[in-house]
């Protein structure tokens, strides 16, 4: 009866936990996206516009790109990541780090691509932008004990 109650945590393999779950269920999603959408796929696939011929130079490559987008979700990633740490050490193992980066990249990011930035379209962003992380947040620390960044 003593084994019931005590926990060993293998240190060198926990930490794969969470990747493995999320490979799972990405894996389950791909499959079941596959089996339910299998005709349509082929169907947009034998119907796909032809594509330019090119030299194979890197030229036009950017052609219909979304150049303000792309490279404003570039920088607001990078100011996310490099930001998180330096603010979560104000707050050591409090997870104040994500929650207070988190909220303002959501929000610029939502912005970013926003084809009509309405007030009430902004109220909405603006409510997941604080409810979202909030949440994620509360679950790590209070519910697994998970101290995030």
């Amino acid at each position: 009866m003593d084994s019931l109650l005590q926990v060993s945590i293998d240190f060198e393999h926990s930490h794969l936990v969470f990747p493995t779950i999320i490979a799972c269920i990405l894996g389950v999603l791909s499959v079941a996206i596959l089996l339910t959408r299998y005709k349509q796929s082929r169907q947009s696939v034998t119907q796909a516009p032809e594509l330019p011929a090119t030299d194979g130079t890197i030229e036009g490559a950017g052609e219909g790109m979304d150049k303000p987008r792309f490279f404003g979700t570039l920088l607001l990633t990078l100011l996310y990541f490099s930001a998180m740490v330096p603010v979560g050490d104000y707050w050591p193992n409090t997870g104040l780090g994500f929650l207070l980066c988190s909220i303002p990249y959501i929000l610029a990011t939502g912005l970013l691509f926003m084809h009509e930035r309405t007030l009430r379209n902004a109220r909405a962003l603006i409510a997941v932008a604080l409810i979202a992380p909030t949440v994620i947040w509360y679950l790590f620390t209070e519910l697994f004990f998970l101290t995030l960044p």
